[in-house]
Order: structure tokens, then C-alpha cells, then sequence
């Protein structure tokens, strides 16, 4: 029997700070059934509530959570729109308006983001300009979600193709984790969500990144009680520098180690990768800088180009062009004054932004992850 599979982990809980005073807590848990418990600390009993999530999630939990809310709420529904990054859209957007606005929802009401990082961006920013703001809550349900993009309060959808090119900050009321639902989540796509719990290990936690390494057989494994405690320091690690910049005025910037060229990836592949492997890609070529510039060394670079491999994660990518992927990080939200706000590796576990990477080197970097048809015949 693997070790954790079958048990029920202890519920632990994480409270974000805003300006010193409390914001919201992060609930880690193995199920729904605390969830209603949660809320109604949150004052919903006399709230209409609108579970927001998307077609193959609604299939999963949707009924079920729609079940616990009924009878306790003023009102529950539920709207799902078709998954997929396709529909990170604004026109999403406006057909939820619309829905809320049939559903007579006001500013007193509450929306609850059930599903992976696009329900919780798109519901996000939803709740952010809705009636000019309007509560919600996350209930994440991918581990990209539940390590990553759920905390912070960063919302948005994407525009013409652009990664979140429209959005705002808006900070939930509460992210329950359900960490059950890991168990429900197809290979690709829970390899996927690694790649963040990776990047904060190599942005602030040294000691994180190694014990996810000693850690690995487990995680693979996905023992829950691992899990649990792999969530815990890695949601850890960004509630600490959410919490020293929520807008990203500074150091919060260091979050996106390996999404410049990782965005960049992703929309020149019509988004056809998922987003965690993507930003693999994009770390790997953001440590390759880090060694060009003296401050990894060869060997610290191929460790963690290497690292992502055991969680079948890529490491290099064909059919793209490089100058393509060149144009497209100069197009990337992430400038200031014009040039690339890059994150580099100072060393493993302490990232440094960086504004002087010059084109000749993000192109290097983009040439060492291609693989291009004359490698194959090589």
C-alpha cells in the first residue's frame, strides 16, 4: 500500500496578512464537507451564492457542492462555461454578467470559483468588476490552482491571444483546498501544477527545493499526507511575498521566474500546452541566463534543468520558431520603461528581477530548449 493513500489528512489552515491585519485564511482539508463551516464564518447564510466553474469540473463536484449550499445559503446556483484556456476570455465575462444580473445578484452576494486557474481567474475578475467589486471565494481544484494562481489576488483573462492582458488584484474571503480532488487529476495535468510548487522553491526556499527532491517518489505517488505538506510550504512561500507586495510593486515580480518566455510558449502553441509545462520550459531558459551571467554554475544550471524531468515535465520543445518567441516576450505585460522585467536565479533558492537582459540573450536562451528537426537527425 503506498504510505497516505486512503487516509484523511489533518486540516491545517494559513492566514494571508493585508497591511498587517488579517485577509483571508488558505484551508487545506480532504473534502467538501468542512466547506459550508467556512462560510457561513463569513457571514453567507442570508447571501446568494453563484458556484462559477467549468464543464468537466462541473461533472466532477459541481452538483456536490452545489448540494451543500442549498437550504443554508439565501440562494445557491450554479453557472459552468466550456474549459479550457480557450475561454479565458471577456466574452466569458459578459456572459456571466448577464447571468448574475438574471439571477438578481447584488454587491451583497458572493461568487465561488470551483475549478482550476482559469475558473479562479476568470470568477476573479468577475468578482472584481461586478457591480464595481463583490466577494468571492476560492475552492481550487488543480494543483497549478492549489499552489499557485488561488493565492494573491491576482485575476484576468486573456486578450487577443495576450496571457492576462485584462485584469485586476482582488483578494478572496477565503481558498479552501480540498486536496482529495488531487487524486481526480489526469497525469499531464498534475505534473503540470509542480512546475509552480518547483518555481517557489527556487525563487525562496532552498530547503524546499530539496525536500522536494528527497520527496519525489511520494509526490509522484501523490500520498496524500506528502501533498499536504508540500502545499503548505509552497503556498507558504507565496502568501510571504504576497503579503510584502500584493500588486506587485517589487518583489512579488520574482513570481514570474520562467513565465516571460513561458507566456511567450504558450501562445505561439495556441495554447495547446498546459501552462505548468510551459513555464518549465520558461525555467529552464531562465537558469540558462542565470548561468551565462556567472551567477549559476554549470552544474547548479543542469540540476535544475534536470529536476523537472522526473516530473515529466519538458525540458526542451520543437516546433516553434525562436524569433517568434523572441517578438512575443517583448509583447509580454511584464515590461517596465520598455525592457523585460526578467527573474534570474541568483542561486537555487534566491531569485533576482533583472531589467538589462538584452534580446541576443533571451534569444540563446530561447535556441537552448528548442529542438528543431536537424537535432533529430543529428
Amino acid at each position: 500500500m503506498i504510505p497516505g493513500k486512503g487516509t484523511k489528512i489533518m486540516t491545517e489552515r494559513l492566514q494571508v496578512l493585508y497591511n498587517r491585519k488579517p485577509c483571508y485564511d488558505i484551508v487545506f482539508t480532504s473534502s467538501f464537507q468542512t466547506l459550508w463551516q467556512e462560510l457561513d464564518t463569513l457571514g453567507c447564510g442570508g447571501r446568494r451564492i453563484c458556484i462559477l466553474t467549468d464543464s468537466r469540473v462541473d461533472g466532477l463536484y459541481g452538483g456536490e457542492v452545489l448540494e451543500l449550499l442549498t437550504g443554508r445559503c439565501k440562494k445557491a446556483v450554479k453557472y459552468a462555461f466550456p474549459e479550457g484556456e480557450a475561454h479565458k476570455t471577456l466574452d466569458t465575462v459578459q456572459e456571466i454578467y448577464r447571468f448574475l444580473i438574471a439571477e438578481e445578484f447584488d454587491r451583497k452576494d458572493l461568487l465561488l470559483a470551483l475549478g482550476g486557474g482559469v475558473v479562479g481567474d476568470v470568477a476573479g475578475y468577475v468578482a472584481a468588476t461586478y457591480l464595481r467589486g463583490i466577494d468571492f471565494v476560492q475552492v481550487p481544484t488543480t494543483l497549478l490552482a492549489q499552489a499557485d494562481s488561488s493565492i494573491g489576488g491576482k485575476t484576468g483573462v486573456d486578450f487577443d491571444g495576450y496571457k492576462n492582458m485584462v485584469g485586476a488584484f482582488k483578494m478572496p474571503r477565503l481558498v479552501y483546498m480540498n486536496l482529495e480532488v488531487l487524486k481526480s487529476l489526469e497525469d499531464r495535468q498534475f505534473y503540470s501544477g509542480f512546475a509552480e510548487v518547483m518555481k517557489h522553491g527556487l525563487i525562496k526556499d532552498t530547503l524546499l527545493y530539496e525536500w522536494l527532491i528527497e520527496n519525489m517518489y511520494e509526490i509522484c505517488e501523490r500520498d496524500m499526507t506528502v501533498l499536504q505538506e508540500m502545499l503548505v510550504r509552497s503556498c507558504t512561500v507565496k502568501k510571504l511575498v504576497v503579503e510584502k507586495d500584493p500588486t506587485e510593486q517589487g518583489d512579488r515580480a520574482l513570481l514570474n521566474f520562467g513565465h516571460t518566455i513561458g507566456h511567450a510558449i504558450e501562445k505561439a502553441r495556441n495554447f495547446e500546452l498546459y501552462h505548468g509545462e510551459c513555464v518549465a520550459l520558461g525555467a529552464v531558459a531562465a537558469a540558462f541566463l542565470s548561468w551565462k551571467r556567472g551567477l549559476l554554475s554549470m552544474e547548479e544550471y543542469y540540476e535544475v534543468r534536470d529536476m523537472f524531468v522526473p516530473f515529466s515535465l519538458p525540458i526542451s520543445i520543437d516546433g516553434i520558431d525562436p524569433q517568434e518567441i523572441l517578438r512575443l516576450t517583448r509583447s509580454d505585460k511584464k515590461r517596465e520603461s520598455g525592457n523585460i522585467r526578467f527573474v534570474l536565479l541568483k542561486k537555487i533558492g534566491k531569485a533576482v528581477i533583472d531589467n538589462t537582459v538584452t534580446d541576443q540573450e533571451i534569444l540563446a536562451a530561447i535556441q537552448e530548449i528548442y529542438f528543431s528537426d536537424e537535432d533529430a537527425h543529428a
